[in-house]
């Protein structure tokens, strides 16, 4: 299933928060969103996922969901918002009750999103048993439970330090591999923009607006940063947004 954003444009009172956003987010890809703080990042994935309705324009589902989908649309967040008294099993079990789905159907499900995720040996493990890049992990293996046709993921490597966000990012890479998955995939972060994107869209400051979409051919398995191409689509990226992430962040000051 494919994504598509025609003309979105959206406002709180006076306040306009982004302005013609028009998008296609193709099926089997990470597409990445970047933008200064404040440019509506987060208000776009909400409008993707039908948390919220823009005021202006459409957002359209095109196509057919996989076979097996449960839930069209899934999000990751930054938090994990994880069940503090269920297991790492209860908490993935947790969003097939929702379907009905228990015993063994159940069982075979989160064996399967527990071995993708290499979480197999932690099945029995609580939330505060693990660390915070674990943590995401169970969120991530979560997501992949109802075996959606899109993943919106808001800032989910923001609160891990950058060794557990390397070790992360390589995760989501093999998940990738595995089997090819369609993400939203909002984060402050360009270095993880590059390594995971295959397309980044990079929004203006507020109102946001798409200012460049970049296209990264380099597969995502062959990618590590430091290496030409990567380094090269950051420091494009960094030029695009330096002066206007330095103007959003004043504007927040005065706000």
């Amino acid at each position: 299933m494919d994504i598509r954003l025609d003309g979105i444009g959206h406002s709180y009172d006076d306040f306009e928060v982004m302005r013609d956003i028009t998008l296609d987010i193709p099926s089997g890809q990470i597409v990445c969103i970047v933008g200064p703080s404040g440019c509506g990042k987060s208000t776009l994935l909400r409008f993707i996922g039908g948390l919220e309705r823009p005021q202006i324009g459409r957002v359209l589902q095109v196509g057919d969901v996989p076979a097996g989908c449960l839930n069209p649309l899934t999000y990751i967040f930054q938090d994990f918002a994880l069940l503090p008294w269920r297991s790492v099993s209860g908490n993935i079990s947790l969003v097939l009750e929702d379907h009905g789905i228990r015993g063994e159907a159940a069982k075979a499900i989160i064996a399967d999103v527990l071995d993708r995720t290499k979480l197999s040996d932690f099945a029995r493990a609580l939330p505060k048993q693990l660390s915070g890049g674990m943590k995401q992990r169970v969120a991530i293996a979560r997501a992949l439970a109802v075996n959606p046709a899109v993943m919106l993921m808001d800032e989910p490597l923001s609160a891990l330090d950058a060794q557990t966000r390397e070790l992360l990012m390589d995760d989501l890479v093999a998940l990738w591999q595995r089997q090819p998955f369609t993400s939203v995939y909002v984060t402050h972060n360009l270095q993880e923009a590059v390594r995971l994107g295959h397309r980044i869209v990079v929004l203006s400051r507020r109102p946001g607006r798409i200012r460049e979409v970049i296209e990264i051919d380099t597969p995502i398995s062959e990618r590590s940063w430091g290496d030409k191409v990567c380094q090269a689509k950051h420091d494009q990226l960094w030029k695009l947004m330096r002066d206007e992430a330095r103007a959003a962040d004043a504007e927040l000051l005065h706000v």
